[in-house]
């Protein structure tokens, strides 16, 4: 939803109702990831994608039947080798697509959802999209230390509720500190289904929440003004993120030779690190999707900041230089007092091994490891293997990182053509 949040937002300031259909799980080949949303308007207006063509039409008609209707609906798009024509699929992949009418006004934990995403408010929109039909529906809007709406407008005091209330509260709270998007099924009394025998799941039902975190872009901090950076900068901004060059020669370290760039730093990197960490709650501080690029290959700026650099949870540190310098770097770093462990998470040289040589060819060397390691792939050519193509999400069967319940939807109508 966070791609389309800014219409959504003028929609809904302006009183207009709308249907949002989000993607809410994949498997195989599908083409977009969870939170994806294509949205339509009472006027017919639509803006958004949930699968890059394959399927769209479909759920526009979805959208239009569920403003008529004021009732949402969770639907399951597959392939069929019979008719690959037809609605669906045609990469192989599975998609779970829920549909939601939105009336302005008619549900607080909606209406501050969608202002906070549209605002760039990290906040947690948790939704059910399976479940006892009364359920169905029903969100909860979730940010740091506040919570808005509730699973029901007369806030029934039924104590399986009121815990049921709560645990979404506390997943769509630890899934919004990770950055996650994701389900989460639990039972009526708020309990993981994983920690009871299945008659029991059976027994007292259960419910299937999607759980959309919007966060910031993540960050990355490209250390050293050089020729290849700018390059870099680029590739980063491409793939989302929010880009920093920092350098400590101010000649080198401007925003006409960085135009891309969204901040330009003049300063010691170590120094301009020490100064992240030190940021309020709230801002946009460093975290687990940080990306650190460093490539001044210079041991008086690399030492201090790599030091910092691989003690702190971020996501990648990756570090430019020959294999010369690399070996002489290593033997600083551990006579900084870095223990193997730390050390082991650098990755010098920087990028993978494509052959690259100008500095364009370099950054996507760069770019492809970052998403390797992220996502992780194996970095073989696709061609050689027959496993799945989304590394990521062949996992997503299993519990997440901020997630103790299980990720694979309880319900959902099957459309398989």
């Amino acid at each position: 939803m966070q791609d389309i949040a800014e219409q959504l937002r003028a929609w809904h300031a302006s009183g207009r109702s709308f249907a949002v259909a989000t993607v809410v799980g994949v498997a195989g080949s599908a083409p977009r990831d969870p939170g994806a949303a294509l949205a339509v308007d009472a006027a017919g207006e639509a803006v958004g994608s949930v699968s890059g063509g394959c399927v769209e039409g479909a759920v526009y008609e979805l959208c239009r039947a569920a403003l008529a209707s004021g009732e949402p609906v969770l639907k399951r798009f597959g392939y069929n080798d019979e008719d690959a024509f037809a609605v669906g699929l045609t990469c192989g992949g599975v998609l779970d697509v829920f549909v939601q009418p939105v009336t302005p006004g008619t549900d607080p934990a909606l209406d501050t959802g969608i202002a906070a995403i549209a605002a760039g408010t990290p906040v947690a929109l948790a939704r059910v999209i399976a479940g006892p039909g009364g359920l169905v529906g029903a969100a909860l809007a979730v940010t740091a230390d506040t919570r808005h709406g509730s699973l029901s407008p007369a806030r029934p005091a039924a104590h399986r509720l009121t815990a049921l209330e709560r645990a979404i509260t506390a997943e769509a709270r630890a899934m919004l500190d990770a950055g996650r998007t994701g389900r989460v099924v639990l039972g009526l009394d708020g309990r993981p289904c994983g920690e009871r025998e299945p008659a029991t799941v059976r027994e007292q039902g259960s419910v299937t929440v999607f759980v959309e975190s919007c966060v910031p872009p993540p960050r990355m901090l490209v250390f050293g003004a050089i020729d290849f950076a700018a390059a870099v900068v680029r590739i980063g901004k491409f793939l989302g993120y929010h880009v920093t060059v920092c350098d400590a020669r101010p000649v080198f370290a401007t925003e006409r030779r960085f135009p891309e760039a969204d901040q330009v730093v003049v300063d010691w990197p170590h120094r301009y690190l020490d100064s992240q960490l030190a940021l309020p709650d709230g801002a946009a501080a460093i975290d687990g999707r940080t990306v650190l690029c460093v490539l001044t290959h210079d041991a008086k700026f690399d030492i201090p900041l790599l030091e910092r650099a691989l003690r702190l949870p971020v996501g990648y540190v990756g570090a430019m230089g020959s294999r010369r310098t690399h070996h002489d770097r290593l033997a600083r770093l551990r006579e900084a007092g870095l223990t193997d462990a730390e050390i082991a998470r650098l990755r010098s040289p920087i990028g993978l091994d494509l052959g690259a040589r100008t500095p364009e060819e370099t950054a996507v060397s760069v770019a492809a490891e970052i998403i390797a390691h992220r996502r992780g792939g194996g970095c073989r050519p696709l061609s050689s293997g027959s496993g799945p193509i989304h590394h990521d999400l062949a996992r997503t069967d299993g519990p997440r990182p901020g997630s103790r319940g299980r990720t694979r939807p309880e319900r959902a109508q099957v459309t398989t053509l």
